[in-house]
């Protein structure tokens, strides 16, 4: 990821904190955009002897920490422990503040049967499905087929496991002369 001129303008630094190289930069703000902070993949060219030194600096400076990698997630590996672990790099809080992020605070735990608040990616399939659902009407397997052109036993996956089971989102169905099983969704 490259920054142009007018974004690295944009970033602004505290004076007493060491300077950011380019690649710094570069790590921090790209991993900053993914929603685990995750710092890998470095930027393409930086391998070796190089990447360590830059990560070594990163972490002594507190913007970079190594964690254990959840391997059953697929989070990219850094190193390998030998103990059949491995670690990966994370943006620190710190970190966020080099670049002038500031870092988001923990959510409150939601109380028992408070449904979590969802952000749903605007033109995606699976908001497409949403709005199919939050029709009056609902929506039945075969016109969410006609509007994605996914298969039948995709959209019936991406209903169970992705907007029930993942997103918790109350989808009723009922089975109506003419439409087959229908499913709803209560747009509030």
């Amino acid at each position: 990821m490259q920054l142009d001129p007018a974004q690295r303008h944009q970033i602004k630094q505290d004076p007493t904190m060491p300077k950011l190289t380019d690649t710094q930069t570069i790590i921090l703000t790209a991993a900053a955009q993914r929603t685990d902070n995750i710092a890998l993949p470095l930027p393409k060219g930086l391998a070796g002897a190089a990447a360590k030194m830059a990560v070594a600096r990163m972490i002594a400076h507190g913007w970079l920490e190594e964690v254990e990698a959840n391997l059953r997630c697929g989070e990219p590996l850094w190193r390998e422990t030998g103990d059949g672990h491995g670690t990966t790099l994370v943006v620190t809080d710190a970190g966020l503040l080099a670049i002038g992020i500031e870092p988001v605070a923990d959510p409150q735990p939601t109380a028992a049967g408070t449904p979590k608040p969802v952000h749903i990616r605007t033109g995606t399939k699976q908001a497409q499905i949403i709005a199919l659902l939050q029709r009056p009407e609902g929506a039945a397997i075969t016109e969410i087929v006609a509007e994605t052109g996914w298969m039948a036993h995709s959209v019936r996956g991406m209903i169970s496991g992705a907007l029930k089971k993942k997103l918790g989102l109350p989808i009723a169905s009922e089975k109506v002369d003419g439409r087959g099983t229908v499913y709803r969704l209560d747009a509030a």
